[in-house]
This record gives structure tokens, C-alpha cells and sequence, in this order.
């Protein structure tokens, strides 16, 4: 085996050894031969970038922080229930198209770096509007934003995963995956308690203008990270028309069973994604207001924090084994919430007793995400690693929106109902993840 010391990096490759746990010989799996010796460079460019986003992300979080800024401003609430499907299918829907652009580009960081600005971009523009703009038209001027930042984030998404797979060993992929999360999520711990200390009635302009323009500026940080990044040129053949390649990429889930099955898991583990939203109701029916926003925010923080390295280190053993058990406990949880409650045995309505359900179920979506990235990453190769993600991306968009139709049974029913039934799909998917292929730690 060839010694891949990278003698141009002598600290980095110390604190690389130290971050992944190499010895003398450096792991060198699945990527170039050139990339080998940048592995420590590349390794903490994409560390540093990755956690300047995932701050930036929670300082604009469409889940947690802009509905509250839609009630600031006047906006009807009407406008607040398009948060969420807009952030996210906004991200996944267009990937297909993307990825057909994204495969005439040989060094693909510069297109991650674009949709970084981009997002800072947008982020800024939101910034700037927050001061002069009331009620409808701050409704449909932060939707549209939101609509440009998320088509930004599928850019970054389809282009990370393709750059990661081309700089990163094979087995070093989720360590590096579990260290960003952790130190992103201490982060976010201080960003809940500084939040969680200011006055709860204050909710004037000045202090969303303070969170969105701090996002912006990490966005531009992450963007300037990433170009760090030494990346070896790639294939660029299929670049063709945009969508013509868009419509012949869907047939891979008909002809490769392989990732037809990961569809199919993934698919069944958007019940942990979905959850969370119906947690957050739990509390709300508790009496939890906007004061309990930084204690939400300081439960995800620690749930990536102490999490993120084991999920890590775990998924490069088997990803596979991440995802079904995160789901089982999950599903397990979910299952428990909705039978006390129906049995009459217990009501969840402290604030700590949701706060850690809430951790839990952060603890366990972080887990299956970790979980099914790197099983997407270790399962393609660099020549249809960008398709997969786009096609995979591209369905579980039009399923989450499908998905979030879950929510008529709350109004319905109960969120507990909701939390039970997301339950029953979450041990379904524990079972499914359990017999696909593995194609971690080999």
C-alpha cells in the first residue's frame, strides 16, 4: 500500500491523525490518486465550510426562526405554512436539472461555492427588507427569497456530496460528517442560550436583522472554506441537454435495484423527518412560547453535539446498521408517545418532559441522516455519484410534499396520533434498512 503522508500538510496530517485516527499510513479509498496527499487540506476545509453552514442554517431556520418573523411583521399566518415545504422542496425538486448542469463542470466546488453566495445573497436581501416591509408584502417578499436561498441549498447539496466523494477517503467520510455536525451543534447551543436570554416579549426587527445578516456573513465565510478545497477535475460526459438528462436519469430507479432499495429506505425514513414540527406542537400545547425558542434551539445543538461523532464513526462502519437503528428507536419512541397518552397513563405536557422529547427525536433524525448520506456517498462512484443524488433528491421532494399531508390527521385527530403513526413507519423502515445491502466499512 502506498504512504499517502501528505509531508506538504505537517500539522494538518497531525490533526487530521487525530480527528480520524490514521497512523502512519494514510487511508486512501475510492478517489483519486492526486487527492491522496491533500486529504488533511481537504479534510478541514470542508470541516470548517460545512459548520460555518450548518450555523447558518440554524440562524435562518425555516422551521424555527422565520415563522417567528412572519408573526413579527404582521404577515397573515398563511404565509407561515409554506416555511417548511417551500425550504425544503425547494432544495430537492430542481436537483435533476441541476445535476445535468452541474456534470459539464470538471472542478465542481466552484459551482458549491456559487450556491453558497447565493444563499448569502438571499439571506442578505431578507436582512435588508426586514426594516421597511409589513404585513402581505413581507408574506410574499420572504417567501420569494426563501424560494431563491432553497434553490441555492439544492445547488450546494448536489455539488458537496460530488466534491466530497472525490477529496475524502472512503471510511473517513462519516468521521468527517460527525465532526462537522458536533462542533456545528455546540455552536448552536450557545446561539439557544443567548437567544433563550433575552427578553421573550422583545421581538422587534433589530433582532431577526442581527440573525439573518449573521447567516449571510457565514455563508460567505463557508464559501471562502470551500475554495480551499484541492479537487482533481472529474468526468463531465452527460452533460447534455439539462432535461433531456433529467428525464433518462429517472430510469436508474427502474434499471439499478441497488438504488432503487435506497430510494425506497429513504423514502420510509422521511417519518423521522417529519416528526420533529409535531413535537414542537407537543410543546406548544404545553404552554411553551416564542421564550422557548432558544431551550428548542439548545435541545438540537446538544442532540448533534453529543451525537454527530458516534452516528459518525458508526456509518463508516455501517451505515446500513445507522439508519435502521435510528429509526427503530424512533419508531419505538413514537409508538410509546401515542400509547400513553391514548391509554391514559401519562400526559406529556411538562415543558422539560417535551424539551427532551425533543432532543430524542433530534438525537434520532441527525442519526438517519448522518446515516443514509454516507450510505449514498460509499454506494456510487465518482462517475454516477452527482445522478443519484439528483434523482434521489429530486423524488424524496415530491414525497415530503405528499408527506406533509400528515398533518390533516392533527387536526383531525391529535399530534399524538401523528406521533404515532410517523411511530409505526419509523419500525417499518428499521425493518427495511435492516435488509438492504451494506456498502460501508468495505
Amino acid at each position: 500500500m502506498p504512504d499517502h503522508k501528505a509531508i506538504d500538510y505537517p500539522l494538518l496530517g497531525r490533526l487530521y491523525d487525530l480527528a480520524t485516527g490514521d497512523e502512519d499510513a494514510r487511508v486512501c479509498k475510492e478517489i483519486p490518486d492526486a487527492s491522496c496527499r491533500h486529504q488533511p487540506r481537504n479534510f478541514f476545509a470542508y470541516l470548517i465550510a460545512n459548520i460555518f453552514t450548518k450555523v447558518a442554517d440554524e440562524l435562518c431556520s425555516a422551521r424555527l426562526i422565520f415563522p417567528w418573523l412572519i408573526g413579527s411583521l404582521g404577515a397573515p399566518a398563511v404565509f407561515a405554512g409554506f416555511l417548511v415545504p417551500v425550504r425544503e422542496a425547494g432544495v430537492l425538486l430542481p436537483q435533476l436539472v441541476i445535476a445535468a448542469y452541474i456534470r459539464r463542470i470538471a472542478v465542481r466546488k466552484w459551482v458549491w461555492i456559487a450556491g453558497g453566495l447565493l444563499s448569502a445573497s438571499a439571506m442578505a436581501a431578507v436582512t435588508l427588507a426586514v426594516p421597511s416591509v409589513r404585513g402581505t408584502t413581507a408574506g410574499w417578499l420572504i417567501i420569494a427569497l426563501l424560494s431563491v436561498y432553497s434553490l441555492a441549498r439544492g445547488i450546494c447539496s448536489v455539488s458537496a456530496k460530488d466534491v466530497v466523494g472525490k477529496t475524502i477517503s472512503k471510511t473517513r467520510r462519516g468521521t468527517l460528517m460527525g465532526w462537522s455536525a458536533s462542533i456545528s451543534g455546540l455552536l448552536t447551543l450557545f446561539i439557544g442560550i443567548a437567544i433563550g436570554l433575552r427578553n421573550p416579549d422583545n421581538t422587534d426587527g433589530d433582532f431577526f436583522v442581527l440573525l439573518l445578516a449573521s447567516s449571510a456573513i457565514a455563508y460567505v465565510l463557508s464559501a471562502l472554506c470551500f475554495a480551499w478545497i484541492r479537487e482533481v477535475p472529474g468526468a463531465t460526459e452527460g452533460g447534455g441537454n439539462a432535461l433531456a438528462s433529467a428525464l433518462s436519469s429517472l430510469g436508474i430507479v427502474i434499471t439499478d435495484s441497488h438504488f432503487r432499495h435506497f430510494v425506497i429506505a429513504r423514502t420510509l425514513l422521511l417519518s423521522i423527518a417529519l416528526a420533529p414540527p409535531f413535537y414542537v406542537l407537543l410543546a406548544q400545547r404545553s404552554g411553551v412560547d416564542l421564550s422557548g425558542l432558544g431551550v428548542l434551539i439548545i435541545a438540537s445543538g446538544l442532540a448533534s453535539m453529543v451525537s454527530a461523532p458516534l452516528w459518525g464513526r458508526m456509518s463508516d462502519r455501517s451505515s446500513r446498521r445507522v439508519m435502521a437503528v435510528t429509526a427503530l428507536l424512533s419508531g419505538l419512541m413514537g409508538v410509546t408517545v401515542f400509547s400513553l397518552e391514548l391509554a391514559g397513563l401519562y400526559q406529556f405536557s411538562g415543558k422539560w418532559q417535551i424539551t427532551g422529547l425533543f432532543f430524542l427525536i433530534a438525537v434520532f433524525h441527525g442519526g438517519a441522516r448522518l446515516g443514509r448520506k454516507t450510505y449514498l456517498v460509499d454506494m456510487a462512484n465518482q462517475d454516477n455519484r452527482a445522478t443519484y443524488v439528483a434523482v434521489s433528491n429530486t423524488l424524496i421532494g415530491l414525497f415530503m410534499l405528499a408527506g406533509g399531508a400528515i398533518g390533516i390527521v392533527a387536526d383531525r385527530f391529535s399530534v399524538t396520533t401523528v406521533i404515532g403513526l410517523l411511530g409505526v413507519i419509523s419500525l417499518l423502515a428499521a425493518l427495511y434498512c435492516w435488509r438492504i445491502r451494506e456498502v460501508s466499512g468495505t
